[in-house]
């Protein structure tokens, strides 16, 4: 038993008693001879053409039941009727029926029906021969004509109007024919011959049927197996015999005669269990039949190899585990150990192969191979290749693992008896191992990708035409190969259709197949007989084109996985399994990959190596669907590619590479957070100061001498004979974009294939144009679409005088020379068409349907014609839009990702895109630059959280920015509607639209007119007050010096604090309308925190740094003016909150200038404790000052602190010459610190201190305590380092002006509240003071005063004149009115605050100060019936130009801390104030809500004129003439409209309810219509200044109109109007979500919808593969586009299971006021119920809660979902109240687990559970651990858990425990809405 090289040759050499068969096997040799079968018989004819007899099919002995069979075909030929064989897959009823031939020596016709088959070619076909078109016959009619059998396999693949041409042909033997000609029945024929002559017949093209013309139909029953069902006419015409598989018993001896080696037992178990499983039984439970025919191919496995597992051998006829779900798993197991056929110790496994060399002798074409198994080594024969056998030298780009070794032995074995099939996911490795297989016996390989629509035709031969314009068949790879005996690979026959792969049925089992031109492939030794029986050369059987296929000829086919579970893509059914051996490809184990890694790629860094696997492993390993996607992406082929780069790059980081692979930049944000925490647990992690190194690389590219160096990489330049094909094109550099180019730069070195992934208008193309550009590279550009088919792809058939000319695509082009192939959407074409790119990227091999062929290397070439060598210059760059809504593409990156090495174009970063818009817009101011930059960024970051739904893109921006550069004058705000007017008409997403463009202060939707400056009040006319004199030094007692001594300060430290980063959400405050507001945005404060200090630096306005203290708990707020982030430093450890005293810190700040930029000095006034903080890198000093003030202050006991406390101050008037003074109350020391020579000098003075202002460097004014009389201090500017240094202190008096009659004016002397450090510019004071005069002066304020100037102090020593503008009221004698109760200043008992929040500006004039609401008058700024806004104070802004006060609000903060008296002890009113630069305010509320202000007139006219450019005003342009659609008609009194019965849709009219667009009736925008009345249809808008046309009157009684109809809808559904305005509080909080999940569902509809092309059509367009066709005249050479049938026995679209398991235990009642958790789930409840109104088809949902009495309270049915809102809200009102009233207790676990196992019971596509709980597990004692399992119990069901707040951090512990992106925390409850809407749409995407 040498292995035949006949698949089933011997399948039936069964011995049967002899005497039963006698009769069959005396096969009579001469003609007019009987066979009798049984008691049947036939008499013989001798054949006309005997080489269309079967041969070979008769085994010496048939089994009885194939006796009985043949026997039953006898009688019914005798009878004249047609046959139909029916039964199960197999080839059994095929070699019956040739077998009967055989027997009875007729000639056959056969033909494989598929799905492509048409009528032509069962009855003519046109062909063209010399210019004229004339008809062949085809099959039925030859068979008929020539009294042939007709053999037609397969009836429930055609399509269903195809046989019906056979009907009468069947019935009465007739048939008319296209060419005239009329078949007609012999005794017909014979009667009219008796009348007629033979002549005159033929005249009328009559034509006679022979009598011995029959027809065989095979095929299988229907309703059990897939395909059409027989049309009834047709069925009527056949007699039935069904042919099960052989008995039980005569299938036992059969095997019993092959596998002589085996135990006669193991041969019964086996058979037991083949029959078992395709029982019934079986079939019920879903299992598909076992392949019994192969059966015998597994017995001479096993006969070679006694000793191996039998289960294994199964494992290859029915891979159980690759196709059936988890029951159907168990179920097969049962049986092995029913059968006990399950593995045992001593069953073994082929190890490897150790030897293969060829067989000597007369068998040409055989390998003896030898494999090891367990301890012994087997020998055994194959069929070999026509090339040399390759010894076992380790080819260069195979390495061999243990597991491989393995599967090629078991290919071995395979190999022997039948054609194999390699299952394995993506870029696993099959097609390298076929490869290797192949190239071990010697086999030249002919790879063919497999396509969706490929046809019956493309697999076999395809019509050309001859150079004379004669139409002929070219035979197709598949069958040169079977005549060469070549290995076929037939790529992804997953994807083809199954009825396609009926053709190559009787090619794989019989080694037969008779192709389109007649043209019949023999099995060798089958063609060895005809030869030798009828004594014919080969040269004569090739003229009656009869050709042997090639004995070594095998297929080895490559496939995917079939999708468990999955009804689409079950493609491995019972009738595939009859055709091969399966054999399973899995991903290598972690130590094989790292061994291939490593022998691949030698230098790789093992580390990085490592860390790799271990994340792919992990991912591959989980049973997590999305984890299982992620891996999918991390293919071996993935990894080579990326430890390719490593070892090329070793710098680079892991983490972007992975990120890379998997693109996770477009991946779900579930999925995105899965992979990031897999990376994370893997140790791979991005630095943080990546993002900074690569900002500091240079990224310029330049070129010289010949080599482009673009960042780090450089390449020389490509000579290119073609310039006119190098693209040239408009390119801006920026620094992104040469990142993404340097990253291209380096694959395209490797010499990969490069595929770019980005949203639209990323800049993709410019991109490439541009690489290509500098790299001097010519491109074909091919840009898909739809309709491109694979023909379309490579060649474009056209016909040129009757001749068919082939027109190369830029792809074949591209190949050929060298070029660069652009490829442009290609996620746009189906991916069944551009999977034809894997063969060429793959294996570098590719069939043109013209018969070219292109290979990779040249030593494939040898001489063969019509061969392409690919260019070693040809690359491909693909581009694709992203994967997913809203582009809803084809996924060509899951599909063919792993071939190209990805990149992800994204929009540039801000600085990237600021620096080309600058390009693109030169004139353009650069701030409207940088608020487009910044409100795109936004709008983009909210497109990738889903909110909305569009992408804006770069290419917006540069188009708004060419406009603005193009016509200056038009206003941002119009400019950019060109962009947004898109979504004008969705709400939603126009008020987000809105809001982001305002809060960057683009002013959309503004009108110039709206400016809101606060209110002017004139100013008080100055008045001269008198003198300030200073003391004459020549009077001796009156000159006081100060001595002064100098040390060194003692540093501690320095202890490095933490400094975190937190957002900054800017707002611009200009947007809709005009105010002094510039910015605000918010601090992360406590609630009980309060702000104690706010001060600026002095730079450049762009530069400043903003500082704020707050002093419970002390900590520091820093952040750039005009950053987007700010800093944070906790200095709690140093100022503890003390318990039992009333300490209450308070510390100011003082930032330090150049050379210390970036330091600050802290001080605390009451322990006088000065800090220096390094604000870049955190870094603390402790300065301490006095060494007398070692001692900590002696705290004074808690009872005896009534005295008032005296506190320490600091001076920071030039701490931006880093040198600060610092003096205590009422002392009389000031301490001078010099921070850059570390020294202190102390300055001891005469008088007691009350304050201290710095009004020069070298003058100082004092004012003493208790008599508030004023000092100068003058001293030199430098002080001397030995402190010799002696200051002079100079009284000051004040002496009043005279007012005539000698009276002079007493006022009492009071203390400036703040001092300018500089004078009045001399304009600025002229128009102060009203006269023209050039002097030193100096501005203050005080209590009493709006402003003071003293002219000539402090530089001149005569008398100073003092000029003043006063107050009506002195300030601090006001008290706050009781009845105001948000001004706190009431309750302050003794001493003035801390902050007096006064400051003059001094280049605008003014002196602005904040007042409590009480200080202002504001009955002269707000009229009678306005009542004042809440506000934390007022700027009271003095204009001494002007002459004006003004006061101007400034809003109050969202929160104030409690702590209202120690509040009372800093500031008067609720903020603080600081300069900013020459002209602005900051101000700080208690809140935390910093706001940039803007007061100086000049500014602030400069800034509104900007504002109104912005917007673009129309004025003083004559009006142009618009034409508006005015529908002319005036508005009369609205109605509710008539309603259609028919309800279709209306617009305009005036006259139906619910139309849309009309006028004056109820309907979605119309005209003056009452209400919104949806029917149903799209809306058609009026334009808005339409709307507002409309008269009050009418839209009073519109009003009116639609609360009426509100009323009445409610009383329809008996809902009160309290029920509604409930309902609306939740329904109205989701409305977003629910409209974008909306239009979300509606868009995959829309997709599930998409039409595909109907061929072989009579009308339509032309289709390419028939234009042959059409030159011959055939009619159905049209394709068109329509609803494709769905796939016969393809199951029903069933509805995906939605069920939303909520939490309304009490815990949800009790802490909802905390963070309101159960109205959040109420909203999440009232969400899922809205959205999916009217989807329940395609989505059944239900919710269940789970509380403390049970686990599952139905709340939604799935069978009764609520239909309006009182339904909704009765639900929510259920779920209230249910929490409101339960019993205590957790019943997550069980109601998340009852879920899961419930809603899988139930028929559906996919099955969602979402838990909505709040992490309150631990309480109950539940582990986490236990939870994670309970979500991942069930494989098919996508569970996901939503946590809603949690004390403290037990969410986020929980959350670390679960499976990646399965779980989420919604600590502030709004998000949860956000977040099912991005589980909905990553699940519902990957599955539509």
């Amino acid at each position: 038993m040498a292995a035949l090289p006949l698949p089933t040759g011997q399948s039936r050499r069964v011995r049967v008693g002899a005497a039963k068969a006698a009769a069959c096997l005396s096969v009579p040799a001469a003609c007019g001879d009987t066979v009798t079968i049984g008691d049947v018989s036939f008499k013989l004819k001798t054949p006309k053409n005997p080489e269309l007899v079967p041969q070979n099919y008769m085994t010496e002995s048939l089994a009885q039941s194939v006796v009985h069979h043949l026997r039953w075909i006898m009688q019914k030929d005798l009878l004249g009727q047609d046959v139909f064989l029916i039964g199960p897959p197999g080839p059994l009823r095929r070699s019956i029926a040739m077998q009967y031939l055989e027997l009875t020596k007729r000639e056959v016709e056969y033909i494989a029906l598929s799905r492509d088959t048409t009528e032509t070619d069962l009855k003519q076909r046109r062909e063209i021969r010399d210019g004229s078109a004339f008809y062949l016959d085809q099959c039925a009619v030859r068979a008929a004509t020539e009294g042939r059998i007709l053999v037609l396999e397969g009836l429930e693949k055609a399509e269903r109007n195809v046989l019906p041409v056979l009907n009468n042909l069947l019935e009465n033997r007739e048939m008319q024919l296209e060419d005239g000609r009329f078949l007609m029945s012999a005794d017909r024929y014979d009667k009219l011959l008796q009348e007629h002559t033979k002549s005159e017949l033929d005249a009328w093209k009559i034509v006679r049927v022979s009598e011995d013309f029959r027809v065989i139909a095979l095929g299988l029953p229907v309703p059990k197996y897939s395909g059409n069902p027989l049309d009834p006419p047709l069925r009527s015409r056949f007699q039935a015999r069904d042919v099960y598989h052989l008995p039980f018993k005569d299938h036992l001896q059969l095997l019993y005669s092959i596998g002589t080696n085996i135990s006669t037992e193991r041969i019964s178990q086996l058979l037991s269990f083949a029959t078992t499983l395709c029982s019934q039984e079986s079939s019920t439970l879903g299992l598909p039949d076992f392949p019994l025919d192969s059966l015998s191919a597994a017995v001479q496995i096993l006969d070679s190899f006694p000793m191996m597992s039998v289960q294994h051998v199964i494992d290859r006829l029915y891979p159980y585990h690759l196709f059936l779900g988890k029951e159907g798993r168990t179920a097969v197991k049962d049986m092995l150990k029913r059968f006990e056929l399950q593995d045992s110790e001593k069953h073994l496994f082929p190890r490897k192969i150790t030897r293969v060399e060829s067989v000597h002798g007369n068998k040409p074409f055989k390998a003896d191979v030898t494999v090891q198994i367990g301890e012994k080594e087997v020998t055994f024969q194959v069929p070999a290749g026509t090339g040399m056998l390759k010894n076992h030298s380790r080819s260069d780009t195979f390495i061999r693992t243990s597991s491989h070794n393995q599967l090629l032995a078991e290919m071995m074995q395979s190999h022997m008896v039948k054609d194999m099939c390699l299952i394995g996911g993506k870029g696993c490795g099959k097609t390298v191992i076929a490869k290797e297989f192949a190239d071990i016996l010697g086999y030249s390989i002919e790879p063919i990708m497999l396509y969706q629509d490929m046809t019956a035709r493309d697999l076999l031969q395809q019509r050309y035409t001859l150079p004379n314009g004669d139409t002929a068949w070219r035979p197709s790879p598949l069958v040169t190969a079977a005549l060469e005996g070549k290995l076929v690979l037939l790529d992804g026959i997953h994807r083809i259709n199954p009825g396609t792969l009926a053709v190559l049925q009787r090619l794989i089992h019989d080694r037969e197949l008779t192709l389109y031109d007649g043209t019949r492939l023999l099995r060798e030794d089958r063609y060895q007989n005809v030869k030798e029986e009828l004594q014919l050369s080969d040269e004569k059987l090739q003229e009656r084109s009869i050709f042997p296929i090639h004995p070594s000829f095998r297929i080895v086919v490559l496939a995917e996985p079939p999708v468990i579970g999955s009804t689409t893509q079950q493609w491995l059914g019972p009738e595939f399994l009859t055709l091969f051996l399966f054999h399973n490809v899995r991903s290598l184990s972690k130590s094989e990959e790292i061994e291939v890694i490593k022998q691949m790629i030698p230098n790789v860094p093992s580390a990085a190596v490592e860390k790799l696997l271990s994340v792919t492993h992990k991912l591959r390993e989980t049973n997590d669907a999305t984890a299982q996607s992620l891996a999918s992406f991390l293919s071996t082929r993935q990894l080579l590619r990326i430890c390719r780069r490593l070892s090329q790059h070793p710098d680079e980081s892991l983490y972007d590479a992975v990120n890379k692979a998997c693109l996770s930049r477009f991946l779900p944000n579930l999925a995105r957070s899965a992979l990031h925490k897999n990376l994370q647990d893997s140790g791979i992690e991005t630095s943080p100061n990546d993002p900074e190194k690569l900002e500091g690389k240079d990224y310029t590219c330049e070129i010289s001498n010949g080599i482009l160096k673009i960042g780090s990489v450089t390449m020389p330049i490509y000579n290119s004979a073609e310039k006119m094909k190098v693209p040239d094109v408009l390119f801006y550099e920026n620094a992104q974009h040469m990142m993404v180019m340097e990253d291209m730069l380096k694959d395209f070195l490797l010499g990969e294939h490069l595929l770019l992934v980005g949203n639209q208008g990323v800049g993709k193309n410019k991109v490439v144009d541009r690489f290509l550009h500098l790299l001097n590279r010519p491109r074909e550009y091919l840009q898909l679409h739809r309709d491109t088919t694979v023909q379309s792809l490579t060649l474009q058939p056209s016909v040129k005088d009757g001749l068919i000319i082939y027109e190369d695509s830029p792809l074949v082009k591209a190949v050929r020379l060298g070029h660069i192939l652009v490829i442009d959407e290609a996620d746009k074409a189906p991916t069944n068409v551009t999977c034809i790119l894997k063969t060429l990227v793959e294996s570098g091999e590719m069939v043109l349907s013209d018969g070219r062929r292109i290979v990779a290397n040249h030593a494939h070439v040898e001489g063969r014609e019509n061969v392409i060598v690919i260019h070693p210059d040809f690359r491909m760059i693909v581009l694709a839009n992203r994967p997913g809504f809203p582009f809803l593409g084809n996924d060509f990156f899951g599909t063919l990702g792993d071939i190209f090495s990805c990149h992800a174009v994204d929009n540039p970063k801000p600085q990237s895109e600021l620096a080309m818009l600058k390009q693109y817009g030169p004139d353009v101011p650069e701030a409207i630059l940088q608020k487009l930059v910044a409100a795109f960024g936004e709008l983009r970051s909210l497109a990738d959280q889903g909110t909305i739904n569009y992408p804006y893109s770069t290419r917006e921006v540069v188009n708004i920015v060419k406009h603005l550069q193009k016509f200056p004058s038009e206003g941002l705000a119009n400019v950019v509607r060109n962009v947004f007017d898109f979504d004008s008409y969705n709400n939603e997403v126009r008020e987000i639209l809105y809001k982001t463009l305002h809060k960057y202060g683009i002013p959309i939707g503004a009108k110039p007119t709206n400016v809101q400056l606060a209110k002017e009040l004139p100013l008080p006319d100055h008045k001269f007050m008198g003198y300030w004199k200073v003391d004459q030094p020549g009077n001796a007692k009156k000159k006081m010096l100060c001595p002064s001594e100098t040390q060194k300060i003692e540093v501690k430290g320095p202890v490095y604090l933490n400094i975190q980063g937190f957002p900054l959400e800017r707002h611009e405050a200009r947007s809709i309308s005009f105010t002094e507001e510039l910015a605000f945005w918010t601090l992360p404060l406590d609630e009980i925190n309060l702000v104690c200090d706010v001060t600026v630096t002095k730079e450049e306005e762009h530069k400043n740094i903003l500082y704020v203290t707050t002093c419970n708990p002390v900590s520091l707020y820093f952040m750039n003016i005009s950053g987007k982030t700010g800093y944070f430093v906790d200095l709690y450890d140093l100022f503890p909150r003390t318990v039992g005293s009333v300490w209450q810190p308070f510390v100011t700040a003082a930032p330090l200038g150049n050379p210390l930029k970036g330091q600050v000095v802290l001080h605390e006034e009451e322990s006088n404790v000065v800090l220096l903080l390094d604000t870049s890198n955190g870094a603390l000093r402790r300065l301490l000052l006095s060494p007398d003030a070692q001692g900590s202050p002696k705290r004074t006991s808690w009872w005896n602190n009534k005295e008032e406390k005296s506190n320490y101050k600091m001076c920071r008037e030039f701490s931006h010459k880093n040198w600060l003074v610092f003096y205590k109350e009422t002392g009389n020391q000031l301490i001078v610190l010099d921070v850059l020579e570390g020294q202190t000098h102390t300055i001891s003075l005469p008088i007691s201190l009350k304050s201290v202002f710095l009004v020069a460097e070298d003058r100082w004014l004092l004012v003493e305590n208790e008599t508030n009389k004023k000092f100068l201090l003058t001293k030199h500017a430098h002080m001397e380092a030995q402190g010799s240094e002696v200051c002079q202190l100079h009284a000051l008096n004040e002496e009043p002006a005279d007012m005539g009659f000698g009276l002079t004016t007493v006022s009492e002397l009071c203390v400036p509240h703040a001092v300018s450090t500089d004078q009045l510019s001399s304009e600025n004071l002229s128009a102060a003071v009203g006269q023209k005069i050039s002097s030193p002066n100096r501005i203050f304020s005080d209590e009493h005063n709006y402003a003071t100037v003293v002219i000539g102090f402090p530089d001149l020593l005569s008398p100073s004149e003092v000029y003043s503008w006063k107050r009506n009221s002195s300030l601090s004698h006001k008290r706050a009115s009781p009845s105001d109760p948000l001004y706190y200043g009431a309750q302050r008992k003794t001493g003035t605050a801390k902050q007096t929040n006064c400051v003059t500006l001094l280049a605008s004039n003014q002196i602005v100060r904040i007042l409590a609401p009480g200080d202002v008058p504001l009955k002269d700024i707000y009229p009678k019936d306005v009542t004042p806004p809440p506000a934390a104070g007022y700027l009271e802004v003095t204009d001494l130009n002007s002459k004006k006060i003004k006061y101007i609000p400034i809003p109050g903060s969202k929160s104030l801390s409690p702590y209202t008296s120690w509040l009372s002890t800093i500031s008067d009113a609720d903020a603080l104030l600081a300069p900013l630069g020459k002209v602005g305010l900051v101000t700080v509320d208690m809140g935390g809500g910093v706001r940039l202000w803007e007061t100086g007139l000049d500014s602030l006219q400069q800034s509104l004129q900007d504002w109104r450019n912005m917007i673009g005003q129309e004025d003083g342009r004559p009006v142009q003439i618009t034409i508006q659609r005015e529908s002319g008609l005036d508005v009369s009194s609205p109605k509710h409209g008539k309603v259609d019965p028919a309800n279709m849709p209306h617009v305009g009219g005036n006259m139906w309810a619910g139309g849309t667009g009309g006028r004056d009736t109820a309907g979605l925008g119309g005209k003056g219509g009452p209400y919104r009345l949806d029917a149903g249809h799209r809306v058609y808008q009026v334009s808005q200044a339409e709307k507002d046309a409309v008269p009050e009157e009418v839209k009073r009684a519109a009003r009116e109109m639609a609360e009426k109809a509100f009323k009445q809808r409610l009383k329809e559904i008996q809902m009160s109007e309290y029920d509604a305005s409930t309902y609306e509080r939740f329904s109205g909080a989701v409305r977003r979500q629910v409209q974008s999940l909306r239009i979300i569902l509606d868009n995959l509809q829309a997709k599930g919808k998409e039409r595909q092309w109907l061929r072989h059509q009579a009308v339509g367009e032309l289709d390419d593969a028939k234009i042959i066709d059409g030159l011959t005249g055939e009619k159905a050479i049209y394709k068109r586009r329509g609803e494709l049938e769905p796939q016969p026995g393809s199951p029903q679209q069933k509805p995906k299971r939605l069920r939303l398991v909520v939490d309304v235990s009490g815990s949800m009642y009790r802490f909802n006021g905390v963070d309101g958790r159960l109205e959040r789930s109420m909203e999440a409840v009232c969400m899922v119920m809205e959205a999916f109104e009217n989807y329940e088809h395609k989505f059944k949902y239900d919710i269940v809660g789970h509380s403390g009495d049970g686990f599952n309270i139905a709340l939604v049915g799935s069978d009764k979902v609520p239909k309006n809102n009182k339904q909704r809200l009765e639900i929510l009102k259920t779920m209230h109240a249910h929490a409101q009233f339960c019993m205590s207790g957790d019943h997550t676990l069980e109601g998340t687990e009852h879920a899961i196992r419930e809603i899988a019971k139930e028929e559906a596509d996919e099955y969602f559970v979402i838990v909505l709980s709040d992490a309150n597990l631990e309480r109950y004692g539940i582990p986490p651990a236990r939870f994670a399992q309970v979500l991942t119990t069930n494989a098919q069901v996508n569970a996901f858990a939503i946590f809603i707040g949690s004390l403290g951090d037990q969410a986020d512990r929980l959350q670390r425990t679960l499976p990646a992106g399965r779980s989420f925390i919604a600590m502030d409850t709004k998000e949860i809405p956000q977040i099912l809407q991005q589980i909905f749409t990553s699940t519902l995407l990957s599955s539509a």
